[in-house]
């Protein structure tokens, strides 16, 4: 998906595949649950639990945010089990994904796979039967489009894989509002495009930080591809656009003051950031003088303020 989480281990460290080895249930059961990608679709509900506040001005019914977060956790684990699947290669090559189950063998290849297709089954019929059938095809449209689009076409093609295959992390903030009126709304197209214009300088900062991974991978990131002034330029192009996007909820009669509020403070911040990185680069500055990964974190705690008070707003209009 669009967000991403930085998986923490000491550096260098690879755990040999062992198919046939022992596998304790318990640490086999933490496996699958590793599959999913918790982190990243912590923040994926982060997108669409405050939207259903806003198409609902108000409180939505708690069983319906409670069925759409849990549907939403099993098409996204879905997904991110289809992609380990797919990408079991690359991870095994790259220093930041190579403790992922498949390539300790802690899961096998075929298992991966019984179990991405099963979420992905059950999490569109669990939509469509306890919330709408609107959300399910959304839901199961935002998979197929991770898996087969990036995954398997962008990623290993394109330098604007992250670009064009961040669609899928848009989604979830159609899915949102659709659970609860279970039609489209021009609220909601802008809120996915906010994510769809974040996604790129929310991952661009960690690619230029693990570009040499990518590299090692054969996967054509655009810092692999460009220069850090390159790149940055985009970041800030990027960054000036999901600001802009992100205000026109207001005029529109979507929020009110509160979230312009909001929306003015953490955009004006990240402009900063962006902006900074960009005469870092321009100045040639590199390894941890760069601090690309100011931006990268900043770039989660933005979008959980922004969403934070897009469910906040409609209670103070």
């Amino acid at each position: 998906m669009c967000v991403t989480a930085v998986e923490s281990r000491p550096a260098g460290v690879h755990l040999t595949p062992s198919p046939g080895g022992h596998r304790p249930f318990g640490a086999r059961v933490k496996a699958f649950v590793a599959l999913t990608k918790p982190r990243i679709i912590e923040l994926l509900l982060i997108t669409t639990v405050p939207v259903m506040f806003l198409a609902e001005q108000g409180v939505p019914d708690l069983w319906l945010v409670l069925a759409t977060c849990f549907g939403g956790y099993l098409s996204a684990g879905g997904a991110n089990a289809l992609n380990m699947y797919i990408d079991r290669d690359i991870d095994a090559v790259m220093d930041r994904t190579s403790q992922r189950p498949l390539v300790t063998g802690m899961v096998s290849p075929r298992e991966c796979l019984a179990f991405g297709i099963t979420l992905a089954v059950v999490s569109t019929l669990f939509f469509g039967l306890l919330v709408n059938w609107l959300s399910a095809w959304l839901s199961l449209g935002a998979l197929l489009f991770y898996v087969v689009i990036y995954t398997m076409i962008l990623k290993r093609r394109t330098a604007q894989n992250i670009v064009w295959g961040g669609i899928a992390g848009c989604m979830p903030v159609l899915i949102g509002w659709s659970a609860v009126t279970n039609s489209m709304s021009w609220a909601a197209v802008i809120l996915f495009l906010v994510i769809f214009f974040w996604t790129p300088p929310h991952y661009w900062p960690l690619s230029m930080k693990v570009k040499d991974d990518y590299a090692r991978a054969g996967v054509p990131m655009l810092p692999v591809l460009a220069s850090n002034k390159v790149v940055a330029k985009q970041i800030v192009l990027y960054s000036w656009v999901m600001v802009a996007v992100s205000l026109l909820l207001t005029p529109l009669g979507y929020t009110g003051w509160f979230y312009t509020a909001v929306a003015l403070a953490t955009g004006g911040w990240w402009l900063w950031e962006a902006h900074a990185l960009l005469n870092r680069a321009k100045a040639e500055k590199t390894g941890a003088k760069l601090k690309e990964m100011r931006l990268f974190h900043w770039s989660i705690t933005y979008v959980s303020l922004l969403f934070v008070a897009v469910a906040v707003d409609p209670f103070l209009r």
